[in-house]
């Protein structure tokens, strides 16, 4: 068994920069039959501080039982901070037990940059150990998969 063949990747926040507000375009993901997620923070050159909804406010993880319904934040499901303007180039992640009760779609709450020259960033959610571990490229959240 080749364990990253049976995972799901899925970008959550396509990669941008963003100045003084809400970043574009962050989407909910579906975990049913998934037992883990990550969601993984990839951060480029930042001069501002991001955060949930605003500056002051960790990255943190919600979910919610439908796709238009409200969202509720998962305990313990937040970075310890915001990430600040000096993370350049560094990698954040949020892991969490999908074999616990959790709510079928989740996503990061309104990441939201600072005022200055701006954030570059994208959030990628990879999901793991599937009831049934797609075999597939679309399976796994791939516009190609190249087996060698």
């Amino acid at each position: 068994m080749i364990e990253v063949q049976d995972m799901k990747m899925v970008i959550a926040l396509r990669p941008q920069v963003v100045n003084a507000g809400a970043f574009a375009n962050n989407v909910y993901w579906d975990r049913s039959n998934w037992n883990h997620e990550r969601v993984l923070f990839v951060v480029g050159d930042t001069d501002v501080i991001v955060g949930s909804t605003d500056t002051d406010t960790p990255p943190f993880v919600e979910e919610c039982d439908t796709v238009g319904g409200g969202y509720t934040a998962v305990t313990g499901a937040a970075l310890s901070a915001v990430i600040g303007a000096l993370d350049d180039n560094k990698l954040f992640a949020i892991d969490i037990d999908l074999r616990k009760t959790h709510k079928r779609y989740g996503r990061v709450n309104a990441p939201t940059a600072g005022d200055s020259v701006g954030a570059n960033l994208a959030i990628v959610v990879i999901l793991s150990k599937g009831e049934i571990g797609p075999k597939d490229a679309a399976g796994q959240g791939l516009a190609e998969l190249v087996t060698a």
